[in-house]
């Protein structure tokens, strides 16, 4: 049996590669998958990868490719999430912020440098048609501890994961000022280019196990019950979540690669586009 060692972010889009385990389909195929959770995100994910602490990530887009141009030794094998992810933009609760508009010229707290978070407030940022060169990130490394620098007052605003994001909202630790949707698929898997060369077979078995998963896990006997209790979320939020949200089964499109690394090179986080 191969060992296949695979990072992830604990949250409610990996549940399809969490069940593969839970019911033994990956051992049917003759992979021992070996989950790491990377509650800090794209940036830890990255150096996981780099530093050959796991074999394969399933991790942002925007996140994997800026780190690949900047030599990562990894490349992305497929799709993962093709709707977008839907960043929240949050602000301390009792903080007198109350519009996007209100942000400029602020500090974004971010999980790491080259983190989605960072990658995401850049883009916002420019999308708005604030000067990018005036942003000063305070990294926090992770939700936990965004929370106690907004709180604060060590940093103004927080973009993770809507959906994640909202039992702060709801406990009002948090508030949310606006949305930031990816023009982009959100998740891909990644595998490290070593890893690859040498279990490419092993690669493409686990891809056909979770794809078949993947591709019915929407019509789940009372997946938005499970769902809710596992990441304790609001039933109707999950049901929200579900219906805005499409797993793949392809290759990123390479028009998505395109866009991504015109907005990396726009913002000077890539050599060249």
């Amino acid at each position: 049996m191969t060992t296949l060692r695979i990072g992830g972010v604990p949250e409610h889009f990996n549940l399809p590669i969490h069940l593969c385990m839970e019911e033994g389909l990956f051992a049917e195929a003759d992979i021992h998958v070996e989950w790491v959770d990377f509650p800090g995100g794209t940036g830890a994910m990255n150096a996981a990868l780099r530093n050959d602490e796991i074999d394969l990530a399933v991790i942002l887009t925007e996140g994997i490719i800026k780190d690949i141009d900047n030599g990562n030794p990894s490349s992305i094998v497929q799709n993962y999430v093709s709707s977008p992810l839907i960043w929240g933009v949050h602000v301390a609760q009792k903080s007198d912020f109350k519009t996007i508009e209100d942000l400029e010229n602020t500090r974004p707290a971010i999980s790491r440098y080259g983190s989605g978070s960072h990658t995401m407030a850049y883009i916002q940022a420019e999308q708005l048609g604030w000067d990018t060169s005036t942003i000063e990130c305070i990294v926090v490394n992770n939700i936990n501890t965004a929370v106690e620098a907004l709180t604060a007052g060590e940093a103004d605003y927080f973009m993770w994961e809507h959906f994640t994001t909202k039992p702060l909202v709801d406990k009002k630790i948090f508030k949310r000022v606006s949305d930031f949707p990816t023009p982009w698929s959100s998740f891909v898997i990644a595998a490290t280019d070593k890893y690859k060369a040498n279990n490419a077979t092993t690669i493409n078995k686990f891809l056909e196990v979770l794809n078949r998963k993947t591709k019915d896990f929407k019509l789940l006997k009372g997946i938005e019950h499970l769902l809710s209790e596992r990441y304790d979320q609001k039933l109707e939020d999950i049901k929200k979540w579900l219906s805005l949200t499409t797993w793949s089964q392809e290759q990123l499109p390479q028009e998505e690669i395109n866009l991504v690394k015109k907005y990396l090179s726009k913002l000077k986080s890539i050599d060249k586009e």
